[in-house]
């Protein structure tokens, strides 16, 4: 099982985000995360289409955009326009996530499912036939920096059979309180796509040997 990198730039220098994401290609890692976040559906705001556009610009990386927001239908079109290759929702509060999931697939783009820690894992068992990956969230989400969540490694235990039972295409991406000693429990609980940024962005000795650790 491959161990893919998504460096999440939402611990990154913005004041040097260039610079940054292309330390972190430089470094190897696999795909660039976007955390977007409307300060409604999580207790905090972040950023919108216009910097994923500039991330597609800076990196030909593909760009992993996760929508924390409480309508994602209104803006799927926008951070698809903006160049984001994979497109990631949430579960809750979504009482039309086949239509979410639809629409994502019309713009062509791969779709995610995302959960978060307090929803039964098997709330997504009926999408994973839609979708490309389910991100496990393993902190509650809204801010970076957190830490992991232990009882999520069962709950990445069980989505792993199933997919492997059912003989599924999907993979199992996993985001909060990755670092060099999470990572290696959660890969062998079945996740194979890591979401990073403080360990790697902020680590004392850089975003190469933070990577490089991890990779």
């Amino acid at each position: 099982m491959t161990t893919m990198i998504s460096a999440s730039i939402l611990n990154a220098d913005f004041s040097r985000l260039g610079d940054q994401i292309q330390a972190a290609e430089k470094a190897g890692v696999d795909w660039i995360h976007l955390d977007i976040m409307d300060g409604h559906f999580v207790p905090n705001i972040s950023f919108g289409p216009p910097i994923a556009a500039i991330c597609r610009k800076l990196t030909s990386l593909p760009l992993d955009t996760h929508l924390m927001i409480s309508n994602p239908d209104q803006y799927i079109d926008a951070f698809a326009d903006a160049g984001s290759d994979y497109i990631s929702v949430h579960i809750e509060n979504n009482p039309h996530i086949h239509r979410t999931l639809q629409n994502i697939h019309k713009r062509n783009k791969q779709a995610g499912i995302v959960m978060n820690p307090g929803t039964p894992v098997q709330a997504v068992f009926p999408l994973l036939h839609m979708v490309k990956f389910v991100l496990v969230m393993s902190v509650n989400p809204g801010f970076g920096g957190q830490t992991f969540i232990p009882e999520t490694l069962g709950r990445i235990t069980e989505l792993s059979k199933i997919i492997k039972k059912d003989k599924l295409d999907v993979m199992i991406e996993v985001d909060g309180g990755i670092n060099s000693d999470t990572l290696p429990a959660a890969r062998k609980a079945g996740a194979s796509i890591f979401v990073v940024g403080s360990y790697i962005f902020n680590h004392p000795d850089g975003i190469e040997a933070a990577v490089r650790t991890l990779k």
